[in-house]
């Protein structure tokens, strides 16, 4: 009669060792990836919070918007966009959000209720209210005339002068927050002076 001997186990491997270590390697490969989107979605993007009623009706305060920072790298900076921007002289440590209304080289005038653009008034279903004061600019070469939707409850351009292009931040593409006033906004389109029906 044989007798078989008992078949011993195989000396332990390293494989625990290798499963910590392919789990570490992951972990670390995730954290860097999310790291990577992080930081590339922070240079494309911003969030900004809206601080005052300026912007009234279309945006107010407490409220979150996405900020495209990369849209001006694209395109120049166009009229009816609502962007945020550095205040210029340094007048507040807070981005203002303002929407574009005078473009470089234009002539841009406030009376009678209305804005007017080279001696063409422009519609704006989207104010608060006619303006009740009078201003009257010439803009230079990468310099802006800014306005709030809320005109006579605004510091914007008719206060401080143009603004500087190298002050803009960034398009405002969408509201985030609260979540039951989400909304995309697209540039407002001015027919009466790009002469579309």
């Amino acid at each position: 009669m044989t007798v078989t001997p008992p078949i011993e186990p195989p000396p332990p491997e390293s494989g625990d060792a290798i499963n910590w270590r392919d789990e570490l390697r992951e972990l670390l490969e995730t954290a860097l990836l999310s790291l990577v989107i992080f930081l590339v979605v922070n240079a494309l993007t911003g969030r900004y919070e809206v601080q005052s009623v300026s912007m009234e009706p279309t945006l107010h305060a407490d409220q979150f918007v996405l900020v495209s920072k990369v849209s001006y790298r694209l395109h120049d900076p166009q009229r009816g966009d609502i962007i945020v921007f550095d205040p210029p002289q340094h007048r507040s440590e807070i981005p203002y959000v303002k929407r574009i209304i005078g473009l470089p080289g234009e002539h841009v005038a406030v009376h009678s209720g209305r804005v007017w653009i080279n001696g063409i008034a422009i519609n704006e279903p989207y104010i608060s209210g006619p303006p009740t004061y009078q201003d009257e600019r010439t803009l230079g070469a990468d310099e802006y005339f800014v306005l709030g939707d809320n005109r006579n409850n605004s510091s914007d351009s008719h206060v401080w002068g143009p603004l500087p292009k190298e002050n803009i931040i960034g398009k405002v593409v969408l509201r985030y927050w609260p979540p039951e006033k989400w909304a995309v906004f697209s540039r407002y389109t001015y027919p009466e002076l790009e002469g579309s029906p």
